[in-house]
């Protein structure tokens, strides 16, 4: 089994610092000469069905940092609203911190697939935790993908092994699912841009270092946005309080608030004008790990409720024995299993440039993230009054991962655009 003393201190640069801990292990399975090329088409219920040999030693590298450094401190950061910094660090030095940013700048260089395997692994530890990390894994290959030599060389290294930390700055208080009517305005004067404007809403506020924000510097519409990036400490950059929330409780959520805030006019992300485009294509990526978020917490319930079932009794007999019960983790099941084919579809369709990339991310992100949902709410109902309880986890499962039905764009907004995509296939 994979251990992670296996190389966990010997960090290199990129797919390096991933392998460095993988080779001992992999070789241990006796797998040489492994490539992406060669994927298996099957899943099921366990989550390592159908990956190559390296996915596989991959995702029992997330799988044992989940139950080791993750898990047993959810609840207490929940509880206390802690955002585990040196826990994530410790992730990145794994080679999480920047997953799918090539390996030129220091990323994992790792694919999209990878990616979802290693986001529903972990947040069989901590959901919450775990949204973060794929945000800012988010952000890290929007940099990667969009910045200029400059950019990259300053901020990528930086973001892969977590030394500091991004947010995504697209949602405002009057621009949600609707966010090409954004209003933050970022007007030249000389060599800089000054912005005014807020953002809501946004995961890591006040606590992060880089903030990605799309604003406002042509017309109207979404050809007048552009992405620019903010660091902490810059004059003007202000939040508002901290967000009290039914759950992802272990990442701060706060306002960004810009009041003249100055930046040099080289800290555009992309091209002027390009912003909603590269915020759009960052959202493909966002919404394959939000729904493999969902699933890594369906997971967990699923195989809580079956050990839990299999103890309690009730009339004398394990409420495993009732085929009601039988029936509901067969249902329960299927859900996870579909949601998984489904997600890692959508991640082959994205790491693949496939031309229905766009409504094959927003089908996993609407289904799976729905669908696992109640999931977990099934296996709090199987748990009865004890699923109610912080006690058990299973409720903190289902409080981290409601929200995912709203953010990374709404599952309506989801609808939207698969309905537009069926309208277009046959006219």
């Amino acid at each position: 089994m994979l251990s992670l003393s296996c190389g966990i201190h010997k960090v290199g640069n990129g797919l390096s610092r991933v392998m460095c801990i993988l080779e001992p292990c992999v070789t241990k399975l006796g797998v040489t000469g492994v490539t992406a090329s060669h994927r298996r088409y099957v899943t099921s219920l366990n989550p390592s069905h159908g990956l190559t040999e390296e996915q596989t030693a991959i995702h029992q590298l997330a799988t044992d940092f989940a139950a080791k450094e993750m898990l047993p401190n959810m609840a207490l950061w929940d509880e206390k609203e802690l955002f585990p910094v040196d826990t994530m660090r410790a992730a990145a030095a794994l080679g999480f911190g920047a997953i799918y940013a090539s390996e030129e700048y220091g990323g994992t260089g790792l694919s999209r697939l990878d990616a979802s395997i290693i986001f529903e692994a972990l947040s069989k530890g901590c959901t919450s935790t775990t949204a973060y990390i794929s945000i800012h894994n988010m952000c890290a290959w929007m940099i990667d993908h969009f910045g200029n030599a400059s950019q990259k060389e300053q901020w990528i290294p930086q973001l892969a092994a977590m030394e500091k930390f991004a947010s995504y700055c697209l949602t405002e208080p009057g621009a949600g699912s609707d966010a090409a009517s954004l209003s933050t305005a970022a007007k030249r004067d000389g060599a800089d841009l000054v912005l005014n404007g807020s953002k809501a809403f946004i995961s890591g506020g006040g606590d992060t270092d880089v903030y990605l924000v799309m604003c406002r510097t042509g017309g109207p519409g979404p050809k007048g946005i552009s992405c620019v990036l903010v660091e902490k400490g810059t004059p003007g950059l202000n939040f508002g309080k901290k967000e009290r929330k039914v759950g992802w409780n272990s990442q701060p959520t706060r306002m960004v608030i810009f009041e003249d805030c100055r930046i040099p006019a080289t800290n555009i992300l992309g091209s002027e004008g390009q912003g909603f485009s590269i915020a759009m294509k960052g959202l493909n990526g966002g919404r394959i790990n939000i729904a493999s978020c969902s699933l890594g917490a369906a997971q967990a319930s699923l195989e809580a409720a079956v050990d839990y079932v299999k103890v309690r009794k009730q009339f004398s007999k394990p409420l495993a024995s009732f085929q009601n019960t039988q029936f509901r983790l067969a249902e329960m099941g299927t859900e996870v299993v579909a949601s998984r084919l489904l997600v890692r579809n959508a991640a082959r369709a994205l790491q693949d440039d496939h031309p229905d990339t766009v409504p094959l991310c927003s089908m996993a992100k609407y289904f799976v993230t729905e669908r696992c949902f109640q999931v977990i709410n099934e296996a709090l109902q199987l748990h009865g009054g004890y699923g109610y309880l912080k006690d058990y986890p299973v409720q903190q499962y289902l409080r981290d991962s409601r929200v995912h039905m709203i953010l990374e764009g709404t599952n309506e907004v989801m609808r939207l655009l698969i309905a537009r995509h069926i309208l277009s296939e046959w006219k």
